[in-house]
């Protein structure tokens, strides 16, 4: 007699399970969105040789970072996050537009305050495209080294339609519309040549639910040389800040750039 089929994992939708993948794509309730923004805030910028500012994404918190600026500061690097406020003066909402001004604005006063002349940004989800647009349009190209996005949809994402009904229909944030594939900022990030001496790295997963991993390819057109994908598996939305796997790519790229711009500084003197 012939024993009863297994069920697959893929077919396990046991409550456990269900928690898991949706903590993997989503973050934790607890540790992500019912914090707040309280990342502890540290006094030690501009006292290490490499600075990385971490930004966050859509309907997130700073709380989203915790393990990755645990492990960088670790490992030797000045981090920071901003607030990037937007709704309930915590979540990120804003428009990519208004946030990549923000950050020009903050990141000049930091640097005038800290003498920090450049740095580095891993953004995740919409957070990569705020660097991408701070960078591109903002004025940022001074002050970056480096770009890291972690499930950025670079080519917009059809999950925004979600985040337009979880808007009222973007009545509450015009973000999401800025997110969907064709939107004018998404077509004026890719018309624009990305700065051939600021590296831009695309770190996806193929089991990213918020962001499918074609969104986040990547494109390079002859001349940017600097792009490059890094894809992987396994891994849902958020894991992308969490996984110590993803960290270690993260902190390759930030010392392969560090590296780069360290010959590029003319000799003292």
């Amino acid at each position: 007699m012939p024993s009863p089929p297994v069920p697959s994992r893929a077919a396990d939708l046991s409550p456990p399970r269900v928690y898991r993948l949706l903590r993997g794509q989503l973050g934790s309730l607890r540790g992500v969105y019912l914090r707040g923004n309280r990342i502890v805030r540290k006094s030690d910028q501009g006292q290490q040789q490499e600075t990385v500012l971490l930004l966050h994404g859509f309907m997130q918190t700073r709380n989203v970072w915790q393990l990755m600026e645990d492990r960088l500061r670790h490992d030797g690097f000045g981090v920071l996050s901003f607030d990037l406020g937007g709704l309930l003066w915590r979540f990120n909402t804003g428009s990519i537009d208004e946030l990549a001004a923000r950050v020009a604005d903050k990141i000049e006063r930091l640097c005038q305050r800290t003498g920090i002349d450049r740095l580095h940004i891993v953004g995740h989800s919409k957070g990569g495209l705020i660097a991408r647009r701070y960078v591109q349009h903002a004025g940022g190209h001074p002050r970056v080294k480096s770009v890291i996005t972690l499930g950025t949809p670079h080519h917009g994402t059809p999950t925004a339609l979600i985040g337009i009904g979880l808007m009222g229909g973007a009545l509450l944030s015009r973000s999401p519309l800025q997110m969907l594939p064709g939107s004018r900022v998404l077509r004026e990030l890719g018309a624009d040549h990305c700065p051939a001496d600021v590296p831009l790295v695309s770190i996806y997963s193929k089991h990213d639910l918020v962001c499918p991993w074609w969104c986040s390819v990547l494109r390079p057109r002859p001349g940017e040389g600097s792009m490059k994908n890094l894809p992987l598996s396994g891994l849902g939305h958020t894991d992308l800040c969490t996984d110590p796997g993803v960290y270690h790519l993260v902190r390759r790229e930030l010392r392969d750039a560090a590296a780069v711009w360290a010959e590029r500084r003319p000799p003292p003197g």
